[in-house]
């Protein structure tokens, strides 16, 4: 196989690739089932025996991952009509902690020991299972936790304390270009912009790391020499 046609049949293995993962959705890259993951290593396998075949041409790397990828298609469009294969391909959910108490059967089902409870339990800030009122094992390995009462951080609405509307923060500038179309979304333009750096002190752009707007913070700026260079 020569050079050219290995990197040929690389960009395009690539491409199909980000194409099919772009196409089901960002809820399967951030929660991997076990079935996503055995997919994902299946996809890799066949580009790469495709690749490297050198009776294998880009017409067949295109269609062995077409056809895998319909095959999963498919099985999704059937799991979200089905509940039953949607359980059994994605799994669900298991009440490990119930009311402050260890479902030992829970952790059983799941080959989860109290280590590795512990463990999903720190991740969440939790350092003790008396804090937890209830605790749900997800199909995705995570674990979900609702604390107990008085170990709950309490809200505004707890304190009687009314709280003042906040908005989305917009990065206006993003190391030493000014973002346009940013600009264009809360209504300003660049000369209201520089007026608004030159008020803080800031008179070149090129200098600015980063410039990000609040409504009702206005501006807050990191200046590039302000970044720690640690190699």
């Amino acid at each position: 196989m020569g050079l050219g046609q290995l990197a040929l049949e690389l960009i395009l293995g690539f491409f199909s690739l980000l194409l099919f993962t772009r196409l089901i959705g960002k809820t399967q890259i951030t929660q991997l089932t076990a079935f996503d993951f055995i997919s994902a290593l299946i996809m890799g396998e066949l580009l790469g025996n495709a690749i490297y075949d050198d009776d294998t041409g880009v017409v067949e790397i295109l269609f062995a991952i077409s056809v895998w990828g319909l095959l999963i298609f498919a099985i999704q469009l059937v799991g979200q009509k089905s509940i039953t294969l949607r359980k059994l391909l994605e799994g669900e959910p298991s009440l490990v902690i119930q009311k402050g108490v260890l479902n030992r059967q829970a952790l059983k089902k799941n080959r989860m020991n109290i280590n590795e409870l512990q463990s999903l339990l720190r991740d969440k800030d939790v350092f003790s299972v008396r804090e937890v009122e209830y605790g749900v094992l997800e199909a995705n390995g995570s674990l979900t936790i609702l604390r107990k009462p008085e170990f709950d951080a309490p809200t505004l609405k707890d304190l009687n304390i009314t709280g003042s509307p906040k908005s989305l923060p917009m990065l206006l500038v993003s190391d030493g270009i000014i973002l346009n179309q940013d600009l264009v979304k809360i209504g300003k333009d660049e000369s209201w912009l520089k007026t608004e750096l030159e008020k803080q002190g800031y008179f070149e752009i090129n200098n600015i790391f980063c410039a990000e707007w609040r409504e009702e913070d206005g501006l807050f700026v990191i200046e590039k020499d302000q970044i720690i260079n640690d190699c």
